[in-house]
Parts: C-alpha cells; structure tokens; sequence
C-alpha cells in the first residue's frame, strides 16, 4: 500500500499528525519520584513524537494540536518546529493550560515504573469536530493518529471518530493503538473504543501486548479484519504485517537498550517513511526497527535517527547479515559499528 492522498493540494505534506504533545520531565537518576531530587526538561507526545522523526529524517510534516497560551506551549511549539515541522497549525488556547508529565526512569514496563500525568483539563483535551481546521488536518498524503487522544475528552474521541470515518477522497489514515490503560476508566470501553478506531483505519500499528489480550499476531489480525494494512508489534522478537496479499514477519536487530521510551513513535515514523518511499514491505519492517534502535539507544524519547543512506544500505542486507545486526549508542552517528560491519571486512 503506497499512500496517494491529495497530491493536488495546495498546501499538501507527506504527513499530518494530530495529537497532544505535553512538557516532560525526566528524572535525573533512577528510583521513586518522591525520591528524585530534580528532573529535565524534556518533550512528549506520540504523534509529535513521530512527527519530529519523520521531518529529521527528510520528510514534510505538520502537527495539529492544542497547547496553552503559557510558556510550556512556547517550549513545545518551538522544540517540534525546531525539528523542521510545520507548527502554524497548533492553536493557543488562553484559558487551559499545556499538559505537562513526570516519570521515572525505568522501563514503563516495570512493577516500579511511575507516570505523573498533570493534563486533565489541557488545551488539547479541547480539540473537536470543529477545531482543528479540517483542510490543515487533510491536507497530507498521510494522516497520522494514535488512541491516546480518544482518551482525552468526549470531545476528542467525537473527532477521532469523525478522522476515522471511511469517506472518499480522504487521506491514508494511519493508526497505533496507543493503549494506555491509566487514561481511561472504563478498560472495557477503551477496548471497544480502540477496536472501532482501529477498524476505519487504512494502516494500524499495535503492540501484541496492549492488544486485549490476544496472545498471538493471527488472533489480533482475526480481531482486525478490515485495515488494509495490520501492523503488530512483538517486542524484541519483531513485527508481522498482514496485508491482503499476505504475511510478512521480519526480526528485529540485537539492540543495547538505554531506555525503552519513544521506540514505539519511532518504528511507526521509520514505517511510515518507508511506506511513503513505496519501498517492499520487508523494508518498511526493516526501516520501522532501525527507528526504533536509534530511539532505544538513547535516554528520552527522540533520538537522532540514521542518515537515509545508511538506513537504506543495513535494510537491504540478506537475511543472514540482518540476522547478524546489533546495534548500540553511537551506532546511527557512526560512533558505534554495525556488527555486520565488524564482522565484514
């Protein structure tokens, strides 16, 4: 599936994503949040996420959302403008504020793991069917959504139907699932919810552990019949997609993780690039767990993601050198070498 869009716009990009993007505050060593004595200052949002991902790696992109009219909202609009995204469609709202958020350092994955929201209320909760203007938000050859927005607001959700609607003319609509089970109430709703959004999607990202429970990357394709695209994450494993002309499963490289926070932004980005390319399915795999090797081996959640060349040289390696990959810190600067590298003279 190669995303056509309206190419005729005047104002067309590769991509639009719409979402809220919140202030980050990293913690300066591991342990409880009641016992870290400072933080950093960081950015946070998985469609900004992927957005900031996409323009570095050589793509145009614009971000629709909501921030308040503070100086958490300049720190966002400037840092996500700062990557080359266009950001004149981010609207400043005097009366709610930015969203901002703690965490610890350990893996979300972790018993210990801690997650401060502060975004009840935020500007972005605040988007409707009304408000972003529907031509900034169509105007691409691909939009971009997550479930974390139907989580915000009734409003929010009202809008994510209305994106996800299956209506002509409208652009590839991309999708990750984004379950995040602390931003709802009702577990049982946002799997309906999310299985709805998912189902009017064009190309769904899901994790086979936030995927209600099904337990292998078939029972999730049975549960999600109609996007033309499955795309289900597995970890350190890999990730198989299902089109309608088949199956494909691709490994992922070894990587030396420092942190396990954005790499899921950055394979749907390193997907949507490839995708975007019109590259083989293998190759959107492959360049889907590139992105996110860059984003493991670093600490926040963006990282500098490889030159495109190089990119295009490791996602083209046989089977058995793909198979050979490991990747560390450094390894997209140059600083750290390829084991296929190393092994080959």
């Amino acid at each position: 599936m190669t995303p056509t869009g309206p190419c005729n716009a005047p104002d067309v990009v590769d991509v639009v994503a719409l979402g809220e993007s919140m202030v980050t505050f990293l913690p300066s060593r591991p342990g409880r949040l009641a016992d870290v004595p400072s933080f950093a200052r960081g950015i946070g949002g998985a469609e900004s996420n992927v957005a900031c991902v996409l323009a570095a790696a050589g793509h145009l992109v614009r971000w629709v959302s909501r921030v308040g009219d503070d100086a958490f909202g300049d720190h966002l609009v400037e840092t996500i403008g700062g990557y080359g995204v266009d950001v004149a469609h981010v609207r400043r709202d005097p009366g709610r504020p930015t969203g901002i958020y703690f965490r610890t350092a350990g893996d979300r994955a972790g018993d210990a793991h801690e997650v401060a929201y502060y975004r009840t209320g935020s500007a972005a909760s605040a988007m409707s069917v009304t408000d972003p203007d529907p031509a900034a938000v169509r105007a691409g050859r691909v939009l971009h959504l997550s479930g974390i927005t139907a989580a915000l607001s009734g409003t929010c959700l009202d809008l994510m139907r209305d994106l996800t609607a299956r209506r002509p003319g409208r652009p590839l609509v991309s999708f990750d699932v984004n379950h995040r089970p602390g931003l709802w109430r009702d577990t049982d709703a946002a799997a309906t919810v999310l299985r709805d959004l998912a189902r009017g999607a064009d190309l769904v990202f899901v994790g086979q552990d936030e995927a209600w429970g099904l337990h292998s990357a078939e029972a999730v394709r049975a549960a999600l019949p109609e996007p033309e695209v499955l795309v289900v994450k597995q970890g350190a494993a890999g990730a198989t997609v299902f089109e309608r002309r088949g199956v494909t499963f691709v490994p992922a490289p070894r990587v030396d993780v420092v942190a396990e926070v954005g790499a899921g932004d950055a394979f749907a980005a390193g997907f949507l690039s490839a995708t975007l390319r019109a590259l083989p399915v293998r190759d959107r795999l492959r360049h889907g767990h590139l992105m996110a090797a860059a984003a493991l081996t670093v600490p926040g959640d963006l990282a500098t993601p490889p030159a495109r060349q190089h990119a295009d040289r490791l996602a083209a390696l046989d089977d058995a050198a793909w198979g050979r990959l490991r990747l560390g810190p450094g390894w997209t600067e140059g600083t750290q070498r390829a084991a296929e590298e190393v092994r080959t003279p």
